[in-house]
This record gives C-alpha cells, structure tokens and sequence, in this order.
C-alpha cells in the first residue's frame, strides 16, 4: 500500500466513526477490521498483511502511531524519534533504525501532543522543552522544533513492567551475592545511601532494587520529576512529582519545594529519584535531619567524581564554603553505589565506597568493594565485584541491631536469603 492509498483509508475510516461519541478501542478495532475486509477485495493482501494493516491504522488513530510498536517490545528499551522520518532503537545494546516513520511532522506533533496531555504537562512554543512519562512509566523527554532543529526529538527510555530485583541483577552478573547481602543489610540499617553513575548505567532500575530492603512498616516518600520508580508492597508510600509552569499563569513546583514539603509529611525516609542541581542540598540537610536510610541518585563518572559534582550542585543553590559544603556530604551520606555501563553495553556496580568522615579539609572516601576486570569471553567483559578489605565503619549498623559480623559484607545472613529467594 503506497502513502496516497493508505491516507485515503484512514480518511474514509474517520470520516464513517460516529463523531458524535467515543468510540470505544473495541468499537474503532470493528470498523478498522471491516473497511481492511473491503480494501482486500480488490487487490492481493495475505492474512499477515492484512492484519498488520489493521494493527497499524488503529495505533495511528488511537495508540502511538509509529512508535507503538516498539513501546509493545519488551526488549526494546529505548526509543529515539529524530523528526518524523527517522526512528531509532535500542534492542540488547545497538542502536537500529527503525523502518517505520511518521507520515508527517503535524503526525508526530499529534503523538507529542497526546503523550504530555496523559500527564497534565504542557510543551508548546512558549515551553519547547518537557519531561513526562507514559502510561506503562516510561520515561520521555521531548523538545519541540525548531529548538530541535531537524524536527521534533522525542527520547524514551523505558522500564520493565516488573521492576527488576536484587536477586534479578545478582543472576545477571551485575553484582556479586556479597555485595547484594551487605547493601542489604545498610539499608535495612538506615544507611544514607547515593547511587552514581552515566547516562544509561541503571540507575533507576538499581534504586528500584534497593528499595525492595525497606521494611513495608516504614513511611516513604518518594520525589521526583517525572514519576518512574516502581516501589512494591511499601503501603505506606508518597509519591510526589514535579510540575513545570505554564502561560495560563500556573506556577511550577520543583524538588526543591517537595523535599521541603516532604519534611513536614512525617517521612521515615526521602528517595529523590535524582539530583541534578540545588536540589542537592536540601537532600543533604534531609539526611542530616533524622531521616536515615534516606536514598538518591547523581551523574557522575566515579564516586570521588560524584563528590566534586556534589560540591558544585550545592553551590547552586546557595554561596557557602567550601568547607561548610564538604562537611554536610560527609555528615549526611553514608555511602556511595558506583555503576558503569561497559564496552559490552552490560551494566555493572563498579564500587561500593563509604565517606568515613573529613582528614585535613578533604572527605575520605573508603572503597568496601571494587569491580576486577578478567578479560573477554565471547565478546562479554568477564570480572567480579570483590571486596577490598576495608572495613565499614559500624556505629550506625550496630545501632539498628546488626553485628559486627553481619556489618563485614562476609555474614551469611543476607546471603542465604537471597539464596533462599532464588
């Protein structure tokens, strides 16, 4: 079916829908169905071809156009739309273009249009650039032409309907059993815990895992700007969520003002999906104000790294010394989560690192476990996360009950229980 043919089917097929009400999916699937059957009469369609036909006039109308089928794939995980006509994916690690396309830019407008209306978000001239989230809680990040200067760009990064757990990541190599038992331990402790890493490295899907250790007994709140973590069996659970401002006089609401307004809501522990600014140091005096166990995420290309990204983040958001500015990461985190994507696109905690206070002005930053590199196999880069030998400071964790033992990463306890869950 040539572009002429095919608009013209859809024309007749809007033009027949009772406008006066909406049809419902089923509804609008029938009348799609029995104009298909009336095309095929005349010309040579297989019943595969008809029935891709079907599918791709009705997500034109109703779905996703385009696209929607990719978001239907489970091992896509990421999609980029660069204009109308050019459609890529990521699938097991490479980047293909996709062979579908949008029939024109107003097309793809309409889709832009539909995925920011499903969240009460606003993208238009006046505010060419937004965040929201699909239905199914995939991420996307929209900027419209002709800031985007070949066409609009859509980015989605999608997360698995389940979240992935600890026991999930331990089988596919992404840490060791050790290193999942002893940050299990933390934060059933209340350790202060930040996850750094790339663009793409799995944050998100890690702090999803780590929050499988909260006692459902505790209250959460959860803060970010466009909703993706999926917390289960947690009852006692927040969730709260940016809001961008817009020409009809709306203010916005930034993370800056939840995190405050989070800490009159009676929080046990704050998450804020990631800090990427002055939101920083509100984070930090959260943590400093009673609520252990608290948990974030940051970019950054190492934990030493993430600390200097920390510093100049906090500095957004208000002039103080240096000095002062060290002094609160060091009081407010306990320890951070390093994770890297390597050469194979497989993902990997690299370091586990506690800040064991401030020497001579500087934090001190002691690595509890590190990834050893083996080689390759087969094109997949082999290694462990091991320990290094350093031991944790355990003030905090015999406190919560724990022992020392259980407090050395070596204890069998969370060990045999991810063993016992497998």
């Amino acid at each position: 079916m040539n572009e002429t043919e095919w608009n013209e089917l859809k024309e007749q097929i809007l033009a027949e829908a009772d406008l006066t009400r909406e049809l419902s999916d089923e509804e609008l699937y029938a009348l799609i169905e029995a104009y298909v059957e009336k095309y095929s009469r005349t010309r040579i369609i297989t019943l595969k071809e008809r029935e891709l036909l079907e599918k791709k006039l009705f997500n034109s109308m109703r779905k996703f156009d385009a696209i929607q089928e990719l978001l239907e794939d489970s091992e896509v995980t990421e999609i980029m739309v660069n204009g109308a006509a050019h459609i890529f994916y990521e699938k097991e690690g490479k980047l293909t273009e996709s062979n579908y396309r949008f029939s024109s830019k107003q097309k793809l407008n309409d889709v832009i249009q539909q995925m920011v209306g499903n969240h009460n978000r606003v993208v238009n001239e006046a505010s060419p650039i937004v965040d929201t989230r699909l239905p199914d809680g995939s991420r996307v990040n929209i900027v419209l032409e002709p800031i985007s200067i070949d066409g609009s760009a859509v980015s989605i990064r999608k997360f698995p309907q389940q979240p992935l757990k600890m026991e999930d990541l331990v089988h596919i190599g992404s840490l060791s059993v050790e290193a999942a038992g002893f940050l299990e331990i933390l934060v059933k402790a209340g350790y202060n815990i930040f996850i750094s890493g790339g663009t793409g490295s799995g944050k998100t899907t890690f702090l999803n895992a780590l929050s499988q250790y909260i006692p459902p007994t505790e209250r959460i709140i959860t803060i970010e700007d466009s909703a993706e973590l999926q917390l289960v069996d947690k009852p006692n659970l927040v969730r709260l969520e940016t809001r961008n401002a817009n020409t009809e006089g709306v203010q916005p609401i930034t993370i800056r003002d939840l995190i405050r307004t989070a800490l009159r809501m009676r929080p046990e522990r704050i998450i804020v999906g990631e800090c990427r600014g002055a939101e920083a140091l509100d984070m930090l005096q959260a943590m400093n104000t009673g609520h252990d166990g608290s948990l974030s995420t940051g970019h950054a290309n190492s934990c030493k790294d993430m600390l200097n990204r920390m510093e100049t983040m906090v500095l957004m958001g208000m002039e103080l010394p240096v000095s002062a500015i060290r002094s609160q990461i060091a009081a407010g985190i306990d320890v951070l989560v390093h994770l890297g994507r390597l050469r194979d696109k497989s993902r990997k905690v690299l370091a586990i690192a506690e800040i064991a206070g401030m020497a001579d002005g500087e934090i001190c930053l002691n690595e509890l476990f590190r990834f050893v590199e083996k080689g390759e196999e087969h094109g997949k880069v082999c290694g462990k996360l091991v320990q290094t030998g350093v031991l944790l400071h355990r003030e905090k964790g015999i406190r919560a009950g724990f022992s020392e033992k259980q407090l050395g990463g070596t204890d069998g306890l969370s060990e045999i229980s991810l063993q016992q869950r497998g």
